[in-house]
């Protein structure tokens, strides 16, 4: 019996880990305890402590090495021809077989742990109108009051005075403030990073990322600075172990908005605003527009100066990032795909009902 090479075992393991991970799927609990809440953060503090120090992002450097691996393989398996191709076949397999262990152990298997509200414990329900009535009102108070503290009357558009660097760096101030009320979301070692690739990121339209290769956070270091605090409060909630987008989402909004700077503030509620008048106008888009229109004059400039920067980097291709992305999030357990960002709002009233926002 011919012996089997490295490569065909490897290859054999792939579907073997994919049933493993089917069926490890179905314990959240756990998922919970033994691996979001222990293994994971050893592995993420370790990552970040070798990597934190670092200023440029070798997670970015490991993807360009993977891309550049990938077009040589694909050149020389394409120039060969139909020469070895059973034995390139297994090298291809038994590589994403590797990538698919790496990728669950380093960060993977966060997508399958407990749900954010049963580890609240705030009730998860369809919301009602009124529901989103009553969160819209309190997000509204709560911006206006944020924008009149760092401007002198509503009409003037906040601008955060502090370079893009200094944002990176006062960005854990947020998760200290909240480490003392839920003593789970401790952040130790920094590693939040610039993008190497932030105009290629800005094109696809994303603001930011997580690399779950060596645990370091990225994030488009062109994008508006009046959106940075609430991308980087959301990035570091991944490096946490949340792997929900919304859920993420929810976390740097709490991070950002009990941030002792009001800047930070300003962006946690100017980005939840946004999103609760836009699920308002689901519902009704009339009203949706009166709460548009509620809107300081210096909000709206806010909003504008954010909204034409992504615009202007729109191009044709960026659709089809984004449906990558939506298969990416449909395929790790969040069924709504992109909208998953959505959800946060349901996590934001249950949350309103027990605590102050």
């Amino acid at each position: 019996m011919k012996k089997l090479t490295v490569y065909q075992l490897l290859s054999l393991a792939l579907p073997v880990q994919i049933l493993l991970v089917k069926i490890i799927s179905y314990f959240p609990e756990l998922i919970e305890h033994y691996y979001s809440n222990g293994l994971f953060p050893y592995i993420s503090v370790f990552f970040r402590t070798i990597y934190g120090w670092i200023p440029f992002s070798i997670g970015d450097i490991s993807y360009a090495i993977i891309s550049v691996g990938f077009i040589i393989f694909s050149y020389r398996f394409i120039k060969n021809k139909l020469k070895n191709r059973k034995q390139q076949f297994f090298k291809l397999v038994a590589y994403l077989s590797l990538f698919y262990f790496i990728f669950h152990l380093f960060w993977g298997l966060n997508y399958y742990r407990t749900s954010l509200f049963k580890t609240l414990n705030i009730e998860e329900k369809e919301y009602t109108l009124n529901e989103l009535i009553i969160l819209t009102d309190t997000l509204l108070l709560k911006l206006k009051q944020t924008q009149l503290v760092l401007v002198t009357n509503d009409t003037v558009k906040v601008t955060i005075p502090y370079s893009r660097k200094a944002l990176l760096n006062k960005t854990k101030l947020g998760y200290d403030m909240l480490a003392k009320e839920y003593p789970q979301y401790h952040y130790t070692k920094p590693s939040l990073k610039p993008s190497l690739f932030s105009l290629p990121l800005t094109y696809m339209g994303f603001a930011g990322y997580f690399n779950p290769l060596s645990s370091e956070a990225q994030v488009d270091i062109l994008a508006p600075k009046i959106n940075l605090p609430m991308t980087c409060s959301h990035e570091l909630a991944h490096q946490l172990g949340f792997a929900s987008e919304s859920e993420t989402n929810f976390i740097g909004f709490l991070a950002a908005t009990k941030h002792k700077d009001a800047y930070f503030k300003y962006s946690g509620y100017l980005m939840a605003i946004r999103y609760s008048i836009g699920s308002i106008r689901y519902k009704d888009s009339t009203l949706a527009k009166k709460y548009f229109l509620k809107l300081p004059k210096g909000i709206h400039k806010n909003i504008k100066e954010s909204d034409e920067f992504w615009k202007s980097y729109h191009n044709q291709a960026e659709p089809y990032f984004k449906f990558f992305y939506d298969n990416y999030l449909k395929a790790n357990q969040q069924k709504e795909g992109i909208q998953s960002y959505s959800k946060m709002v349901n996590l934001l009233i249950a949350y309103q009902k027990e605590h102050e926002l």
